[in-house]
């Protein structure tokens, strides 16, 4: 038997009380032959059970239903959490490798610069170092061609008046020698 059946048995019912007479001297109360309402009743009892357990199953089963979509609702919450978790650590990671990479940037730089002037520093010193060792031995050199011009000049002057001595020896006349 369906729920049909125990509509059309109530409707046959309630067909039943709509066409009944109505008492004498009242309008609200009728005369229906007992024994056909007691069968559609004893009817309608017989089928309810099955429709109620028909519909406590209905029930127990949206009940169910809900329960799972209540159950996965929150698993996908709870994953949906996870992932946002996910999501803040990997954005926290990154934001802290971008941070950690300018910094390591920075420092490079400034090393780098520090660097540069260290080596220009350097250079420049040692550029002047060699400058100055340059100029001592450039005035060493100038000072060592003053003397030696004054020693030529004198050794000329030497060898001149030496030739000029021998000269005059030789352009003297000779004396003689005891006579």
């Amino acid at each position: 038997m369906e729920e049909k059946d125990v509509q059309r048995l109530l409707d046959m019912l309630y067909g039943m009380v709509d066409e009944a007479k109505s008492a004498t001297f009242s309008s609200d109360k009728c005369i229906i032959n007992r024994d056909e309402a007691l069968d559609l009743l004893d009817e309608i009892r017989a089928q309810l059970p099955l429709e109620l357990k028909k519909a406590q199953e209905l029930v127990r089963a949206r009940d169910e239903y809900v329960a799972s979509a209540k159950k996965e609702v929150e698993k996908m919450l709870r994953q949906a959490d996870l992932d946002a978790k996910v999501i803040v650590s990997e954005s926290e990671t990154l934001q802290q490798a971008r941070q950690k990479s300018a910094e390591i940037t920075r420092r490079a730089e400034e090393r780098s610069k520090e660097l540069y002037r260290v080596a220009n520093t350097y250079t420049e010193d040692a550029l002047r170092r060699t400058e100055e060792a340059i100029q001592m031995a450039l005035d060493e050199v100038k000072e060592s061609r003053v003397r030696f011009r004054a020693a030529s000049q004198e050794k000329m002057q030497q060898q001149r008046e030496e030739l000029n001595r021998q000269k005059e020896e030789t352009t003297k006349p000779q004396q003689p020698e005891n006579v």
